[in-house]
């Protein structure tokens, strides 16, 4: 029977499949996702010469630490839970020109100085063009291959004949499978290609990274599924334009998916930077209102921020408010609490909030921070140097306990600090620590009072 050819309507977003094109997609509800592409149909009846297995019994199946694979990065370690499982597929995001291609480049030369096989396969750029980039990181060795080729059946045709143990796909929006039709980067080739390429990482034990362009929204394009379907997926953040870049797992069947691996870019690529707290308060201006050090935790990570905040009285009837680096509902909620609770009338004002250093911080623990920095440019009143605030606040005025509240006082404490103000419950635990005062507090009226 001859092929014949259809055509059908996908969701860019889920990939919901649709015989006729919908204004709004009925499983994610996103409006305008739906595309048109050509489906080839093969012929029907039943597959002949397939092969049946056994299911095993998980008592008979034994694992070991061997099957992680240290890249020689620690932060990248730390992101992907303890190194890389084999036959695993890991997804890397990111902006253009962020440095996901350079990252991995650094990978390839860590793993081949463990005499790991890696194969590097581009779509996107000529042998030369790899060959000048590498040449800014340092020297390879040979057992880093390089391959430029679009063709995947042609790619994993070289995969299984030289079956290296890491596989890199840059980027997966220039693949395309000959099964399908479509051009490459639509739906239906990105869920295709990743499909092959999970079954040669799973049937091979080869793990596999993929480069995934994102859209304009920072999601990876491609249809939503892309993301199910691979093991791992990590988010390279920053600003183009600065030197810092947080490598942020979004998800990891194989580890914490709250990790963030920070790097500063550099002429030779990317360097490591071991302690973040450190790096985030460089350059913070002394006896300044409106500035003060909260402590979030990203994972395992206690990471010291300073929070900037600006209230100044407005020129127009509707006052303006703006958040960077935090939710700017959440700063309108706390502002709200502290016109009811504590009596500031800013209403009248416009407030600007920054979390200096351009890194996003969402937790709770640093709704006191937030407060206090408010609050202390409102009444210009500088905040100590060596004070440092978290807590999460509610709605009543009352100052909440936070986890990991040890860890956040070491972290301090390392750094120098001498004062902590902290809710009133978790003070009680800590009293131990020695070499930094502790500030126990109940709500906002008492943390108001320790400035």
């Amino acid at each position: 029977m001859a092929k014949g050819k259809n055509s059908i309507f996908f969701c860019q977003n889920c990939g919901h499949e649709s015989s006729k094109w919908m204004g709004q997609c009925p499983a994610c509800k996103e409006w305008n996702s739906f595309v048109e592409e050509a489906i080839t149909k093969g012929p029907s009846g039943k597959s002949k010469g397939v092969i049946i297995t056994e299911p095993t019994k998980i008592s008979d199946i034994e694992t070991n630490d061997d099957e992680r694979i240290k890249t020689g990065i620690e932060e990248l370690d730390r992101v992907l839970g303890g190194g890389i499982v084999q036959g695993s597929l890991i997804l890397v995001g990111g902006d253009p020109g962020i440095g996901k291609s350079t990252l991995l480049l650094q990978v390839c030369q860590t793993l081949t100085k463990q005499n790991k096989s890696v194969l590097y396969i581009s779509g996107e750029e000529s042998l030369k063009q790899i060959k000048m980039r590498a040449l800014r990181i340092g020297q390879f060795s040979d057992d880093m291959l390089i391959l430029c080729e679009t063709n995947l059946d042609s790619a994993s045709e070289v995969i299984k004949k030289i079956k290296p143990q890491i596989v890199i796909i840059d980027s997966i929006q220039t693949m395309y499978n000959e099964n399908v039709s479509s051009a490459p980067g639509s739906v239906s080739q990105v869920r295709e290609s990743t499909s092959m390429l999970m079954q040669i990482a799973k049937g091979l034990g080869i793990s596999i990274f993929i480069v995934g362009h994102v859209t304009k929204e920072g999601v990876v394009a491609g249809p939503r599924v892309l993301e199910h379907m691979v093991d791992t997926v990590l988010y390279f953040e920053g600003d183009r334009h600065a030197t810092y870049r947080i490598l942020r797992g979004v998800k990891n069947r194989f580890g914490s998916t709250n990790e963030i691996g920070v790097f500063e870019m550099v002429e030779c690529g990317l360097i490591e930077v071991s302690n973040p707290s450190e790096y985030m308060l460089e350059g913070r201006a002394e006896n300044a209102s409106g500035s003060v050090v909260a402590c979030s935790i990203e994972g395992t990570r206690p990471i010291l921020i300073e929070i900037q905040a600006l209230v100044c009285q407005t020129n127009f009837g509707l006052p303006r408010r703006t958040a960077v680096g935090t939710d700017f509902n959440r700063v309108n909620l706390l502002m709200a609490v502290l016109e009811k609770r504590f009596g500031l009338q800013l209403s009248s004002c416009d407030a600007y909030v920054n979390i200096a250093g351009g890194i996003k911080m969402n937790e709770p623990a640093i709704d006191l921070g937030i407060v206090m920095a408010i609050v202390s440019s409102y009444k210009d009143r500088v905040i100590g140097e060596k004070t440092i605030v978290f807590g999460e606040v509610g709605l009543s005025g009352e100052i909440r306990s936070v986890n990991m509240a040890e860890q956040r006082v070491l972290e301090a404490k390392k750094l120098g600090f001498k004062k902590c103000i902290i809710p009133k419950v978790s003070a009680d635990s800590l009293k131990q620590i020695k070499g930094i005062q502790i500030l126990g507090v109940n709500n906002l009226k008492e943390a108001i009072d320790c400035m």
